[in-house]
């Protein structure tokens, strides 16, 4: 079997019979995966980023379209709640 084939494991229990030149190729080719590796994290991350700002800029929309994240009432509906008077009557549908 060549030095580099085969598992990391393998490759690690067996990394003294390797010769110089297969220290060499197999350094090369690890720093060659890693780069690999790192940059298909950079895009999945650059592609995370993107869907993120979408679903924000979605989100936005959405509350302005609806008229705000707040609306007319939930901060007083919120005191009533906070201070133990239970919801006011605009939550309750005006019962």
């Amino acid at each position: 079997m060549d030095a580099l084939d085969g598992s990391s494991f393998e490759r690690l229990i067996n990394i003294q019979s390797f010769t110089d030149e297969e220290l060499k190729d197999l350094a090369g080719r690890l720093a060659d995966e890693e780069r690999e590796v790192s940059m298909r994290r950079r895009l999945l991350h650059a592609e995370m980023d993107i869907v993120r700002a979408e679903t924000v800029r979605r989100l936005r929309d959405k509350n302005r379209s609806e008229g705000g994240l707040v609306r007319d009432g939930d901060i007083a509906a919120l005191t009533d709640i906070l201070s133990g008077r239970g919801y006011s009557e605009d939550l309750q549908g005006g019962e």
